[in-house]
């Protein structure tokens, strides 16, 4: 992980599905837990919803706050 997939978690939507258009760091929770419990799509868009399943199951999530500001 480096500051670019974190700055991506900000500007990557969801493209398809109940969320779509939402900003992958707005996801709900439960949304990356249904992900992470069924398996993340293939490809880049899988590598952000891990990501931030694992900033949001670890309470982490206030670490994108900084970038959320520029």
């Amino acid at each position: 992980m480096d500051a670019d997939h974190l700055q991506l978690l900000l500007t990557r939507t969801m493209p398809y599905g109940k969320y779509k258009g939402w900003v992958i760091a707005d996801l709900p929770g439960h949304y990356l837990n249904w992900f992470a419990r069924e398996g993340f799509p293939p490809g880049e868009i899988g590598r952000l919803l891990a990501l931030m399943h694992e900033l949001d199951h670890n309470g982490l999530s206030h670490l994108l706050d900084p970038l959320r500001k520029r």
